[in-house]
């Protein structure tokens, strides 16, 4: 019988599941990984995900560990870069079972199989208070090509790449695909001036790219896409209120020049699919067209509602 403290065992057997790549030189099993690369930068993210805020003790824990994957993913989507390794921080509670904390990390695991994402370290603890997963996700975009959200300007034609809402109420939030592929599509085919994903609802989400670019926006509410997870039954301001506002829909939200949202209206990129719902101005603030009518958009969406004291 082996003598290894359960910790260990653990650690081991993530480390016999977690694929390689030339990049990652020296993964699980040191004090830290060696990474290399030639002309490229590497983009780092990190998301922290946990029990009763982004899943419930229903969510089969597969599907936790996927989704702490996939957001991550999904920001180096925003900046156009192509995922590589990640690092898995996980905080067990004193009563998960070795069972069960596998099936979390076969979830984690297929996922990054399918991006052909290597697991190159982290580290686990338990406690008696909720699952918490934290991962930090290393990428790779050409020198100097990584799309930022500070390069929005006057006049550019704002994009979505799917229809909004109903995320979480439909579980959508657990089972989303990254928009990898169609970030590096729309980089071959235009120039993009700014992007970002939306995680806490585009009424939240398109004001931090407004502030970093120094710029505003208008939005026309017709063409907002409305996700067909929002229930038919409610009136239309309720249903465009969801759009705005549910969240954890990971689509990309994205600028480019006239000319080139033209361009893209008339060729479409192969498997992208594209929404215009309005432009930059270059007064600051956000305005939502409703029925004809110009009107103030007020920020909304998700807010972890920190205290005044906390720590952001």
């Amino acid at each position: 019988m082996s003598d290894e403290r359960p910790e260990f065992a653990f650690i081991n057997w993530i480390a016999r599941q977690s694929g390689s790549r030339t990049e990652v030189q020296l993964g699980i099993g040191d004090d830290a990984a060696v990474l290399s690369s030639g002309g490229k930068d590497w983009v780092v993210t990190k998301d922290v995900i946990t029990a009763g805020v982004h899943f419930d003790a229903k969510t089969p824990l597969a599907l936790v560990g996927r989704k702490a994957l996939a957001v991550n993913i999904s920001d180096l989507a925003a900046m156009a870069a192509q995922p590589c390794a990640a690092f898995i921080g996980i905080v067990l509670p004193k009563s998960m079972t070795r069972s069960a904390a596998e099936e979390l990390y076969r979830g984690l695991q297929q996922l990054a199989s399918e991006w052909d994402i290597c697991i190159g370290g982290g580290d686990t603890n338990s406690w008696d208070g909720p699952l918490v997963v934290s991962v930090t996700l290393l990428g790779l975009v050409e020198s100097g090509q990584a799309v930022r959200r500070d390069g929005a300007q006057p006049d550019d034609w704002i994009f979505v790449t799917g229809p909004l809402g109903g995320s979480l109420e439909s579980g959508r939030h657990l089972t989303f695909t990254p928009r990898i592929r169609e970030a590096e599509t729309l980089k071959q085919a235009v120039t993009l001036h700014a992007m970002l994903d939306l995680s806490d609802g585009l009424g939240s989400d398109l004001f931090h790219l407004l502030d970093r670019s120094g710029v505003g926006a208008i939005l026309n509410a017709d063409s907002i896409p409305i996700h067909p997870d929002v229930s038919k039954t409610l009136p239309s301001a309720a249903r465009l209120q969801h759009a705005l506002s549910d969240g954890e829909d990971f689509e990309l939200l994205f600028t480019v020049s006239a000319a080139d949202g033209q361009r893209l209206i008339e060729r479409p990129p192969p498997g992208v699919e594209l929404f215009r719902i309005g432009e930059i101005t270059a007064a600051p603030g956000a305005s939502l067209v409703v029925d004809g009518e110009e009107q103030t958009l007020p920020r909304s969406g998700w807010s972890h509602g920190f205290g005044q004291t906390a720590i952001d």
